[in-house]
């Protein structure tokens, strides 16, 4: 038999990487093997993961808002991000889910838009993982199109008063503090919301069928009354959420990738072990045919995640790139899951492997954070000039 490399190998990408963006990926890739991929088959089943127990270990290691800078946050670079974010992914979708909405949702809505009061009080005990946040933005009925938000933030005095509810919400059953979005009479403002506020109620969504280890709620607000200090004072309009959105999205683009490889690599691994007809399955030629395309994908989706990395390190990074990114990588990780399945044949259905696990939470990845069709919209107009959707 010829030497194998792995996927990721094909091409030495990990030559494109700084010394210490490997060393990052390194300790990801060591701590989700230590904590994470032994269990997560189990808290798949339960529909429960230890979240408290991951963000506290998370924030240990600096995991958690790893790409801002201050308040007890490391300030690596957004290629280091990424990286990580490929390898928390590669272990499950729902537990890069929980780095991505506490650092690139919830803390950087604090961090870009808040108050240096806010800031000292919530992000240095997010980024250690002893407090949870979440982001309020989706709603039951408003969901790719959030500038109709329901939701209603009015004056009182000094006090604000908040009236809506927010659904799908990642963390929110177990956070501490959300970020809340709410229409006003001068526009759309953000609110940083402590969950233990008179008036907020939580309800865990269960019966998930996908992303089963993160935990996932519905945020009622029923006259929630919010000190003037609640308001983030420089998010002012709808640029100021969607902005948030574009940094989850870009841990996206990495994260995807990861689900992919990981059912790729597995795939291999059981294609070399698997005999039929006298021989394994690895050496027929529709299989490896299967393997060549697939392994393609992962190499051009890490191209378009590392140049998308170090356009964001030089503060070249928009929208649209992101919007490529998301819709190319995911979309071609939902493939390769599938595609991996159907090597695995019926062990593919088995939770004793991983593909089938991560299929099914990239049906949620391809949907959250802009769907599929949003994005080629949002690539279409910038290509014609013309928007379609307003």
């Amino acid at each position: 038999m010829n030497s194998t490399v792995s996927p990721s190998g094909l091409l030495q990408l990990d030559a494109l990487l700084s010394d210490e963006e490997r060393q990052i990926q390194d300790v990801v890739r060591k701590l989700m093997d230590a904590t994470v991929r032994s269990e997560v088959h189990h808290w798949y089943e339960q529909g429960r993961a230890p979240i408290r127990e991951l963000a506290n270990e998370f924030g240990r290691l600096g995991l958690l808002g790893m790409h801002l800078h201050g308040y007890g946050c490391a300030g690596a670079s957004a290629v280091a991000y990424g990286v990580a974010c490929m390898e928390l992914e590669a272990a499950d979708s729902g537990v890069r889910s929980l780095v991505s909405v506490q650092g690139s949702l919830a803390m950087y809505a604090i961090w870009r838009f808040g108050s240096e009061e806010q800031k000292q009080r919530w992000l240095p005990g997010m980024a250690r993982g002893e407090f949870i946040g979440c982001f309020g933005l989706t709603e039951p009925d408003h969901g790719s199109d959030p500038a109709s938000m329901s939701t209603r933030a009015r004056k009182d005095g000094s006090d604000w008063i908040l009236h809506g509810s927010k659904m799908w919400i990642t963390n929110a059953p177990l956070a501490d503090v959300a970020v809340i979005w709410a229409r006003a009479d001068e526009g759309v403002r953000g609110f940083v919301v402590p969950l233990d506020t008179p008036g907020v109620t939580v309800r865990e969504i269960k019966q998930k069928m996908s992303l089963r280890a993160s935990s996932t709620g519905e945020i009622v607000l029923d006259d929630v009354r919010l000190p003037q200090e609640a308001q983030l004072p420089e998010a002012t309009g709808l640029k100021a959420p969607l902005s948030c959105l574009t940094e989850a999205r870009y841990g996206i683009v990495w994260g995807s990738l990861g689900a992919g490889r990981d059912c790729l690599e597995t795939a291999i691994r059981y294609a070399q072990e698997r005999i039929q007809f006298g021989k394994p399955i690895a050496s027929f030629q529709l299989t490896q045919a299967k393997i060549a395309d697939m392994a393609l994908e992962v190499q051009k989706g890490f191209l378009l995640a590392l140049h998308l990395g170090r356009m964001a390190d030089q503060g070249k990074l928009t929208p649209e790139m992101v919007s490529v990114g998301k819709l190319n990588n995911v979309r071609e990780a939902i493939k390769i899951a599938r595609e991996c399945r159907t090597i695995l044949g019926a062990n593919g259905i088995s939770g004793e492997y991983p593909v089938m696990r991560h299929a099914n939470n990239l049906e949620s990845v391809l949907t959250y954070e802009g769907t599929s069709e949003i994005h080629q919209l949002v690539i279409a107009a910038k290509l014609t000039g013309i928007q379609a959707f307003s």
